[in-house]
């Protein structure tokens, strides 16, 4: 006689077996799983912080169809720009490139730095009497290069000159060139700019370096990177008809003499959300943030300024200046959950939104990378104000913060909303 575990077995077995049909059935019409993304973990520090699912082997990026460095076959980086065509990704080795300027004009291309960031240094050459590398293809991508040193006869040598099409550029460095980033005025361009970091303008006496200037193209976005180290020039300039300023630390540092840390010249319609800004005691000029000083481009002009940690180290000044009296039409304005640190004026607009911009003393901020900028865990800050709502389709909640030295982590903001940048 079978044993009752046998037959229990048996039953088991067969009912699984049975039900294989149905469960497959049942399988055909339900839509796929989702992706699967990473989990939202909580650290020993009690923040939650998102862990990515690990990278599989369809998520790599594409494989190099060039590379380039000292002992492959193509040496030089003038000479990989010459011969890349459209669609190629072009793999740079570690070194140093010296005096090697270069004009990319292909398409669909990608050019990144392999390993440890290759480093294209100037060396007193230039590309057309522009730049180092000269940008004017259909849609290109830059990762983890450094541009150093840039100089041309007309005092705007850029590390990188953008020209045409779409750019994209990751993981960079630009130190010590006349400007950072440079673009030419067509709307049809767009610049997206993410993770990466400018720093230490030239000191020339009486001429303007900005560490990234935006000319007046379409759209411009700038998100997780680090500025610092201006001088007379601006850490940041747009004339885009829309920018997108994110979750980035423009803080001039304590040796910085920038003049505006972020400024729209000509208006535009701009989004300046979780962002730590800080202007340094000798700046060039006592306005932090300006928008608006050279008159209308645009014919659609607001400001939308969010969850910002403003810092002024200098002894007056302006947090924000609008200059709302060369706009006929108006311009819509919005300050909210703002942070303001030092001495300054914010002056509300007339006409817009302006709620809960809060002012706090350096001595109740706990430091990033230096500066004050975190609000304490015990401050009376700390769940004060409210979520700030979406405008033209954009949410001014901070889904991320500035991640020191550069980057941003994503941020699940539960109901204790506090003013500034970082919750």
């Amino acid at each position: 006689m079978p044993s009752i575990i046998s037959l229990s077995a048996r039953y088991v077995l067969g009912a699984c077996l049975f039900s294989l049909p149905l469960l497959a059935q049942a399988a055909d019409g339900l839509p796929p799983p989702p992706d699967y993304r990473g989990d939202i973990r909580r650290g020993a520090d009690g923040r939650l912080d998102a862990v990515p699912a690990p990278v599989t082997q369809s998520q790599q990026p594409a494989r190099a169809t060039m590379v380039v460095g000292p002992g492959e076959r193509i040496t030089t980086i003038d000479e990989a720009a010459r011969l890349a065509r459209d669609g190629e990704v072009i793999e740079i080795r570690p070194g140093t490139y010296r005096g090697q300027p270069a004009v990319w004009t292909q398409d669909r291309l990608v050019i990144r730095g392999s390993g440890e960031r290759p480093l294209m240094l100037a060396d007193g050459r230039h590309a057309e009497g522009k730049s180092i590398w000269v940008v004017r293809g259909g849609d290109v991508r830059i990762e983890n290069i450094e541009f150093r040193g840039a100089r041309v006869p007309g005092g705007i040598g850029a590390g990188i000159r953008f020209e045409r099409g779409r750019l994209t550029v990751h993981g960079c460095r630009f130190v010590d060139n006349e400007m950072g980033i440079l673009t030419a005025n067509f709307p049809e361009q767009t610049l997206v700019v993410s993770d990466s970091e400018f720093a230490e303008a030239p000191r020339h006496a009486g001429q303007l370096h900005h560490l990234l200037y935006v000319g007046a193209i379409g759209k411009f976005v700038l998100r997780g990177s680090r500025f610092s180290g201006g001088y007379l020039g601006h850490l940041v300039k747009s004339r885009a008809r829309e920018s997108h300023v994110l979750y980035n630390m423009l803080v001039d540092g304590e040796a910085g003499k920038a003049s505006y840390e972020l400024e729209f010249p000509n208006g535009g319609l701009v989004y300046v959300l979780g962002n730590a800004i800080g202007q340094s005691a000798g700046t060039d000029n006592p306005s932090i943030v300006a928008y608006g000083a050279e008159g209308q481009r645009w014919p659609d002009n607001a400001l939308y300024l969010a969850h910002n940690t403003l810092v002024n180290d200098y002894f007056a000044g302006d947090f924000l200046r609008v200059w709302a009296e060369k706009f006929p039409a108006g311009i819509e304005v919005w300050q909210i959950n703002n942070l303001l640190v030092g001495d300054g004026n914010f002056f509300p607009p007339a006409q817009g939104r302006v709620e809960a911009n809060q002012k706090a003393r350096r001595a109740d901020l706990i430091e990033v990378g230096g500066t004050p900028l975190r609000l304490t865990s015990q401050s009376p800050l700390r769940g004060s104000v409210r979520p700030p709502g979406s405008v033209r389709g954009v949410e001014l909640l901070p889904a991320a913060e500035f991640n020191f030295p550069v980057g941003s982590r994503p941020l699940r903001v539960g109901s204790m909303l506090s003013p500034g940048a970082f919750q």
